[in-house]
């Protein structure tokens, strides 16, 4: 029998179950916006994943839109096509990596400093993005809603009784009635949408693989199975989640997406440590936030655009803030280790500062770990001695 229960849904899970919301949501309106998405079936199937992974892991191990796919689609406003062809050829690489032991092997040859540095560079970006993006963007209501929000969970992080996302979340519906919903808009689109079918043709996978799949796979490596298995690691020690069983979800995920309009999907460190942060302790907390998603896809896509205004960027980026936070934090277990710390903070600085960033930080981290251990270093150092 399990050490925890697999699935609990309680005041704890439901807070939880919007620690991730302030990476993944932003993500999705920008790429239904500016690249056409549709929504029903962007939400649909996104939630499909996360209640699929709850249930699957029994774990709060929830599901991400790829990021660097993500951006370069809002940046560029690419096709829709091209989304989903990089989608199937990403799915089809993760399962190769996985099937080979290629996934396996490189995450015994990464050493667990150049993990730090990808988990501490991956929260300061999320805390950059909240800072500039987030919490400035509604002037001053904006950053009153901000501040009080950030008072609630520093007074109410850790609290079982009072976990504070639920507070922070009614928080910012009160806001978004009083200051942006059109609640007559919401209720005019009101209606059962269903995922559009998708045909992905071999032009889309090849130029998707050129475009989106290349960038983003040194990422997913690095954060959404590394960093992953790492941060599940040091949450759950007893849990024994393994590279193999990563790295099949994620490539399954992205065999399905494709096929029905959904975007291309991970797990990813920061989303384990935010549900962990604000409460969730099973796969509860996912099953949670996807049954959001489907719900807005499957009910509420028809006003989607008035819809997700009930989530007000403000209080997103206060919850985004603090999942950076979970991030960095665990870099303190090799905090008095010199050499080890050295590396965690250059690959960080890589990882958020540099384009590419996450490949090279991991490559010259791990060079630079094993070369730091090397004889040819060892004699060196004595002779300047």
């Amino acid at each position: 029998m399990p050490a925890f229960p697999r699935i609990r849904l309680d005041r704890n899970e439901l807070s939880g179950a919007f620690g991730d919301i302030g990476t993944d949501l932003p993500l999705l309106i920008g790429m239904i916006v500016a690249c056409g998405l549709d929504p029903a079936s962007t939400l649909v199937m996104f939630g499909a994943m996360q209640v699929g992974t709850g249930l699957w892991y029994g774990l709060p191990v929830p599901v991400q839109p790829l990021k660097a796919m993500a951006a370069l689609m809002i940046a560029q406003q690419l096709p829709s096509a091209t989304l989903y062809g990089a989608g199937l050829s990403i799915g089809v690489l993760m399962l190769a990596l996985t099937l080979t032991g290629s996934l396996e092997w490189l995450v015994r040859v990464i050493p667990k400093a150049v993990i730090r540095g990808v988990q501490f560079g991956l929260g300061l970006s999320l805390a950059t993005v909240a800072s500039r993006n987030y919490i400035l963007s509604d002037a001053v209501p904006g950053y009153i809603l901000a501040g009080v929000s950030f008072i609630i969970v520093i007074l109410f992080l850790g609290n079982r009784k009072f976990p504070p996302a639920l507070l922070v979340i009614l928080l910012g519906v009160v806001y978004a009635i009083a200051f942006k919903l059109n609640l007559v808009a919401i209720g005019q689109g009101v209606g059962l949408t269903l995922p559009r079918i998708n045909v992905v043709t071999w032009n889309d996978v090849t130029t998707g693989l050129l475009v989106l799949a290349l960038p983003q796979i040194a990422l997913s490596i690095s954060n959404s199975v590394v960093a992953t298995k790492q941060t599940l690691k040091d949450l759950f020690p007893d849990s024994n989640v393994g590279v193999r069983k990563i790295g099949i979800t994620y490539s399954l995920m992205n065999l399905v997406n494709p096929w029905f309009s959904g975007v291309p999907t991970c797990h990813g460190a920061g989303g384990l440590a935010g549900h962990y942060s604000f409460g969730a302790r099973t796969g509860g907390s996912v099953v949670i936030y996807g049954s959001m998603y489907l719900a807005l896809g499957l009910f509420f896509s028809g006003s989607f655009s008035e819809t997700v205004k009930v989530f007000p960027l403000p209080m997103l980026g206060v919850i985004l803030l603090f999942e950076s936070l979970a991030l960095m934090m665990f870099i303190k277990d090799i905090a008095q280790e010199r050499n080890d710390l050295f590396i965690a903070l250059l690959v960080a600085l890589a990882c958020m500062a540099l384009p590419n960033g996450y490949v090279i930080g991991l490559v010259a981290g791990t060079g630079v770990h094993y070369l730091a251990r090397s004889a040819w270093v060892a004699r060196v150092r004595a002779r300047l001695q």
